[in-house]
């Protein structure tokens, strides 16, 4: 996970005229249950062109059977049920590459931090929260970011004491690679000035060396180990918020980075049901006691109809830009006595990632700077051919700061950039400061990677970041956060074409999950996931992407999201 500003009140709120008659004879039997009539509809061939399309059709299995213009569905599928969107906006159901699912349903039960501007307002927010929820035995929240805050230092236990005293406080930063935590919680877990600093991590501490209320990394599971798990009832009402959350933006299918066992037994339990409204490519957390579990029959390449899969491990080389937890080939340049941490030396990472590879799962690696991407790339480069394995297109999530002289390493090696476009406009206030003039040449480098034929999935990271994908859509092509800033965009000669934006949050983020034969584009043969949008994508102004709004979502032929016709 990495870093933004967004409210949970945003969240709760996400080319040829029509295809070849051809298209019609991949499924010559099937007989359509509905059609789509009146659409302004765009998706993409398997080559990634765009293709425009008035009417599509689509069986009682969910399954799409036809896609062309209304006379020609119509005369093919006489008995259908039709439905008229009048002339709205088609579009192939958004595919986010990397999101954390319950953390995204955990964050409407705590502190909302992200639109805190000051360390003030923060705090402010942790007392009143406190004070509103008397039976709450640790008090939770997210988002802070002491960046936004101007604050030249991290925030500090005796800050949270002033407000909460008497219960634990544990507040993840908007990275989701630091806690901010209370002088209650340091004791509850253990925490004082002979601790040492665990492998991979940082307690960060006072000029007396006690402690000061911040864990970076590694050391946060110092206080998590002791932090209460969610009840099975808590853990649904997670899984239900965010559901309702990704359906609402227009996501239909979530590469979700990082599971364990009781999460992996909800998502079948919901695939059974008919209750998991998002499909989800789950990722394994890590190679230890959970993929011992989870693995024992080997990767789980589709359940339930392609409603969840379970085929890869997600494991990380370091931490973040903004908490100065990414590793970096030289210090940092606003810090130069620190080049941030890699959480395991080269033997032990590359040990991870060859116990998964060797189970046959994609490995998918969490790394943001260069040094952690190197870490990475060489242990592909070992591994790749003992294994004769690129066909599992193993990720790198984020590629965030990459050594020039690395990023043709992803296309030599079959490496696939997992990276999202908000972090770019998000830390655009920070990362130049972190890395200096030259190395943000290969920061946030998404023209470079296409350029050279890389297929970027593009993803949010949320709850990092908001899970709206046209806010993603927006900062990929502008290079401007949702305000317009900066004037111009941010290495605007890194931005990508709307086309390339929209194929990065459809086919390709499908083809980084081996899905692109049954999501990611509107064809005959693959599942009729789809969203209605209120203004043509294709045509409106670059600065108005990000204001879209999503009218309906319909996953596998069922419609799963529906806009109230009342304002937000």
């Amino acid at each position: 996970m990495r870093a933004p500003l967004f409210s949970p009140a945003t969240l709760a709120a996400a080319v040829s005229l029509a295809l070849p008659l051809a298209l019609y004879a991949v499924l010559p039997q099937a007989q359509a249950d509905t059609i789509i009539d009146h659409a302004n509809g765009y998706t993409m061939n398997a080559a990634g062109t765009l293709q425009r399309f008035t009417s599509l059709a689509f069986d009682d299995l969910g399954r799409i059977v036809a896609v062309g213009s209304e006379r020609e569905t119509a005369a093919r599928l006489p008995k259908a049920e039709h439905i008229d969107v009048q002339g709205k906006t088609l579009l192939p159901g958004l595919i986010d590459a990397h999101g954390h699912v319950f953390e995204l349903g955990e964050i409407a039960s705590g502190v909302e931090l992200f639109s805190a501007t000051s360390l003030g307002g923060a705090v402010r927010a942790v007392g009143e929260f406190s004070r509103s929820h008397p039976k709450n035995a640790w008090i939770r929240g997210f988002g802070w970011n002491q960046e936004v805050w101007k604050l030249g230092r991290f925030p500090t236990a005796a800050e949270l004491d002033a407000v909460v005293g008497d219960r634990p406080v544990l507040l993840s930063r908007v990275d989701g690679h630091a806690v901010w935590v209370n002088t209650k919680a340091l004791e509850m877990a253990g925490i004082d000035r002979n601790t040492p600093d665990p492998k991979g991590g940082k307690i960060e501490r006072d000029a007396a060396g006690k402690p000061s209320g911040v864990l970076v990394d590694a050391a946060m599971e110092l206080v998590n180990k002791v932090v209460p798990l969610p009840t099975p009832n808590e853990a649904r009402g997670m899984l239900d918020h965010a559901l309702a959350v990704l359906s609402k933006a227009g996501l239909t299918s979530v590469h979700d980075a990082g599971i364990r066992v009781v999460q992996d037994d909800l998502y079948r339990d919901y695939a059974d049901h008919g209750k998991l409204t998002t499909r989800v490519y789950a990722m394994i957390g890590d190679t230890a006691a959970d993929f011992d579990e989870l693995s024992k029959e080997g990767p789980l390449k589709s359940y339930a109809n392609d409603v969840y899969a379970l085929a890869a491990v997600k494991l990380y080389s370091d931490g973040a830009l903004g908490s100065r937890g990414a590793a970096l080939l030289a210090p940092y340049s606003d810090m130069p006595s620190t080049k941030g941490l890699l959480f395991y030396p080269n033997a032990e990472m590359q040990a991870k990632m060859n116990k998964a590879m060797k189970a046959g799962y994609q490995v998918n690696v969490h790394a943001i700077g260069d040094a952690g991407n190197r870490q990475i790339l060489d242990a592909y480069a070992q591994l790749i051919p003992k294994y004769n394995n690129v066909e599992l297109r193993h990720r790198i999530e984020h590629a965030q700061v990459v050594s020039l002289e690395d990023i043709p390493r992803f296309k030599a090696l079959g490496i696939v950039p997992s990276m999202q476009p908000t972090h770019a406009t998000s830390d655009q206030n920070m990362a130049e400061q972190r890395v200096g003039h030259e190395r943000i040449k290969g920061a946030y480098a998404w023209r470079t990677f296409l350029d050279q034929g890389s297929r970027i999935a593009c993803g949010s990271d949320f709850p990092v970041e908001s899970p709206n994908p046209f806010e993603g859509l927006h900062a990929a092509v502008t290079r401007q956060n949702n305000a317009g800033v900066p004037a111009g965009g941010w290495y605007k000669n890194q931005a990508m074409t709307l086309t390339e934006a929209f194929r990065c949050f459809t086919l390709d983020a499908a083809y980084a999950a081996h899905q692109e034969n049954v999501i990611g584009t509107l064809e005959p043969g693959k599942w009729a996931d789809f969203i209605l949008i209120d203004r043509d994508l294709f045509k409106v102004p670059a600065e108005q992407i990000g204001k879209t709004q999503v009218l309906q979502t319909w996953m596998g032929g069922k419609r799963v999201y529906k806009r109230d016709k009342r304002p937000d």
